[in-house]
């Protein structure tokens, strides 16, 4: 019996890529560049299985193919909003997605990004690069003390838990939490959370805000001018969720006129493009989209993509189907 047919559309991890050649008909994208709609709508029409990741936009264009062969988008990552649900849905084309395996990674790196701009990493990090550092001094790049303030964190799912975590027993943090839905009160109570009913009512009332709530349209720009406004003029917002969840132009005001103590980025809006006034902010540190960056969860990103795929071919329903 011949073996289905898959394309991914970047390089994963060599481990995962050799699993997948010994169970599949791979066809894999040497060149690691991101696929053009004709290409990505040749795949769909020529392959059992597609598998795709955040830098793809299956869009309603690249998916507008009436005669598809691929039955399965196993995609290789936690977000799908850059793929076009109703046309999914109108192909017939089930989507999965690989949750659990990278929610310790990116709250780590989210972590990372919130003590950077607390202590002002990045720019001391630049100062040294580039020469100019001329010794101790008691008021030279004083930042803001982590241990102990309020951490406000805007969807409280996976990663978000995890975030918790890190800041309630690793830091002493007080939790504040905005999610769609009521979370479970023994849930909270790991790490003795408080529960708001709106993210207006969250941001006042916190010293960090750390965003893990979905992308797609239903967040595009939820932290938006107004909402910045909010915020306390010494507070930091910290973004590891989508890019589009950031009005990036208020942002870029509330950071050069001094709204808020700072920002951290690891996801940008129409990224790999990067706002050059975003270059500008010395109170914001960038990292280049670095959440599930560690070998162990982009390696068990892609077998659970493997697992999805075993599933769906075999005839079960995928334990991470979304769509």
């Amino acid at each position: 019996m011949a073996k289905p047919s898959v394309l991914v559309t970047r390089r994963w991890p060599a481990a995962v890529e050799a699993q997948l050649a010994e169970n599949y008909n791979v066809s894999l994208n040497t060149g690691d560049k991101p696929m053009s709609p004709a290409e990505i709508r040749q795949a769909l029409k020529s392959h059992d299985a597609v598998l795709p990741t955040v830098t793809d936009t299956l869009s309603a264009e690249a998916m507008d193919v009436p005669d598809a062969q691929a039955k399965i988008l196993a995609n290789y990552g936690v977000g799908y909003s850059h793929i076009c649900a109703p046309s999914a849905r109108g192909m017939g084309l089930m989507v999965t997605n690989t949750p659990d395996v990278l929610s310790e990674c990116t709250a780590d790196l989210a972590m990372t990004l919130l003590l950077m701009v607390a202590r002002r990493a990045g720019e001391g990090e630049r100062e040294l690069r580039a020469g100019n550092w001329t010794g101790w001094r008691p008021t030279h790049l004083v930042g803001t003390k982590v241990s102990g303030k309020t951490l406000g964190i805007i969807g409280y799912g996976r990663i978000g838990q995890e975030m918790a975590r890190r800041a309630h027993h690793g830091f002493g943090m007080n939790v504040i939490v905005y999610n769609r839905r009521p979370v479970d009160r023994d849930l909270l109570a790991t790490c003795n959370a408080t529960q708001v009913n709106s993210v207006d009512a969250l941001l006042p009332l916190c010293d960090f805000v750390s965003l893990h709530c979905p992308g797609g349209a239903a967040n595009r720009h939820l932290i938006n001018a107004q909402r910045l406004n909010l915020m306390k003029p010494d507070a930091f917002l910290i973004n590891t969720a989508r890019g589009e969840v950031v009005d990036e132009w208020a942002l870029i005001q509330a950071l050069m006129f001094d709204m808020i103590g700072g920002a951290a980025l690891d996801v940008f809006d129409g990224e790999p493009r990067v706002s050059p006034d975003l270059l500008q902010c010395d109170n914001l540190v960038m990292l280049p989209h670095l959440g599930s960056a560690t070998r162990e969860a982009r390696e068990a990103m892609g077998f659970r993509v493997l697992d999805n795929l075993s599933d769906f071919f075999q005839g079960h329903e995928p334990r991470d189907r979304v769509i």
